[in-house]
């Protein structure tokens, strides 16, 4: 249990899911101002496929970058 529980709080996992919100609001954005009003297209058609690539997106460009675990100073 303990192990989940530090890695649901390590930077790299938040990092992450900010990247994950981030992007699936991208996406929400992107269907709002750009979309495609013909309905043809098969993922700027439909505001759920916008959010879910936009949020895959967004997960994979902000796993690019790993980040260093912060290292505590032990008082000896």
């Amino acid at each position: 249990m303990d192990k989940i529980k530090i890695w649901f709080t390590s930077r790299n996992t938040l990092k992450n899911f900010a990247g994950l919100l981030l992007g699936a609001l991208t996406g929400y954005l992107y269907y709002i101002n750009i979309g495609c009003t013909s309905g043809t297209c098969a993922i700027t058609s439909n505001p759920y496929m916008s959010v879910l690539w936009g949020a895959a997106m967004g997960y994979l460009v902000f796993d690019l970058f790993k980040l260093k675990n912060k290292k505590i100073a032990s008082e000896s």
